[in-house]
């Protein structure tokens, strides 16, 4: 091989040995090799990484599924649900006629006073002439609005011990008409106690519920209940398996409510 120089004259020009082009080879050869391995090394440590990673967030979920379980169950432990409640344990049954109507009402809400001032003497008379059956669900959705006393689960638990010893609408009626207002602390138990006297309640054994809060955790139970049926707020007003709808107010009139009562028996 040749070529020319700057005089104009010819080079020769020698051609790559075999020897040197085999090195070159050999060369390339180790640098794939040493690529390759290099490659492996990143994915193994890539590989581990991710194990240990996701061995981590295992254990740690874990450990967090344990928590959660042991939570759950003190507070399953925790739950006493009164023997006489109905409706998969959620609620106090009065009357026993063939049209059912369920209340759901907070004793903090004054929406749920308004409605037992305007209603009440209309649902006592339907549970007289046996037209329907009243189950109240007491929940506890206004807790927040009591200053830190829990006073919605503390009013619905004094509820629940007033219903085992069967009184639970007389003293119902006792707590609405005694209501606090919402954003107080709420009445105290020992006011509790004392305003269930006048509904026949002098039992050491109700007394004792309400300062050892026995059904406080039943009710924010029922309240759990109240949400997972699609309920937000109360009086929730439910005939005959129907909620009461109505964009104006919350809850029916007297005549409203006779009427769909009526309805609902045809």
């Amino acid at each position: 091989m040749t070529s020319s120089n700057k005089s104009g004259g010819t080079v020769k020009r020698t051609p790559p040995t075999r020897k040197a082009a085999q090195a070159r080879e050999r060369a390339n050869a180790r640098r794939i090799v040493e690529q390759q391995k290099a490659r492996e090394r990143r994915h193994k440590v890539t590989m581990w990484t991710t194990i240990g990673v996701v061995l981590v967030l295992i254990i740690a979920g874990g450990i967090g599924y344990g928590i959660m379980s042991s939570q759950d169950a003190k507070s399953a432990a925790k739950l006493t649900t009164p023997s006489v409640a109905v409706d998969g344990g959620t609620a106090f049954a009065v009357g026993t006629g063939p049209v059912v109507i369920d209340l759901y009402e907070d004793f903090m809400c004054p929406v749920c006073a308004e409605f037992e001032r305007t209603d009440g003497a209309t649902i006592k008379q339907m549970i007289a002439d046996n037209k329907v059956t009243v189950r109240y669900h007491p929940v506890a959705i206004l807790n927040e609005s009591s200053s830190g006393t829990n006073y919605s689960s503390r009013a619905a638990g004094a509820a629940a011990a007033a219903a085992q010893e069967g009184k639970f609408i007389q003293y119902h009626d006792v707590l609405y008409a005694n209501q606090p207002a919402e954003g107080s602390t709420g009445l105290d138990n020992a006011k509790l106690i004392e305003l269930a006297k006048s509904a026949g309640l002098t039992s050491s054994t109700f007394a004792d519920a309400v300062n050892n809060k026995t059904y406080d955790s039943w009710a924010d139970n029922v309240t759990n209940t109240f949400s997972k049926r699609g309920y937000s707020g109360t009086p929730t007003v439910v005939i005959a398996g129907k909620q009461y709808r109505n964009a104006q107010s919350a809850y029916p009139t007297p005549a409203e409510l006779t009427t769909l009562v009526s309805t609902a028996t045809k």
